[in-house]
């Protein structure tokens, strides 16, 4: 019976510890009065603490998909582009450093946000910084009216 009971404790312990490390979340939300289909121009506000170039790959993957994209340092409001992009990128290290979660926002002219985006991946589902940055912005746009 104790055999049977320590059995059951192991294997309990070793779900909890396998399963609480595998999630992921992938999310976005457009702004009710938002209309992104009119986006075409896109200025993408580069972040001074990257280092890793996040910027220039959601340029190259907006420029993909067929918008006129620019970047570079924060500017004074209003933007000379149809919508402002923003980002935060979070990393973690686990043998080695990965991005766990980026979170991409689009902005009006004005800076009034429009849409967000947001996708989480712990060690275990983790994905390339362009996967999630394809990922975040398929959502988004998936998420449109």
């Amino acid at each position: 019976m104790l055999k049977r009971l320590l059995t059951l404790v192991f294997a309990c312990a070793t779900l909890a510890a396998t399963t609480g490390c595998a999630v992921n979340r992938a999310t976005a939300n457009v702004m009710p009065d938002a209309d992104l289909g009119k986006v075409k121009s896109l200025y993408v506000v580069k972040d001074p603490k990257d280092e890793r170039g996040i910027d220039e790959l959601i340029k190259k993957n907006l420029a993909k998909r067929g918008y006129q994209v620019e970047g570079g340092l924060e500017q004074a409001p209003p933007y000379k582009a149809d919508a402002v992009v923003t980002y935060l990128d979070k990393w973690m290290w686990d043998i080695t450093m990965y991005m766990i979660e980026l979170t991409i926002t689009v902005r009006n002219p004005q800076n009034f946000p429009m849409a967000s985006g947001n996708s989480l991946h712990t060690s275990l589902t983790r994905k390339s910084p362009d996967e999630m940055v394809d990922e975040v912005l398929t959502n988004i746009l998936n998420a449109k009216k």
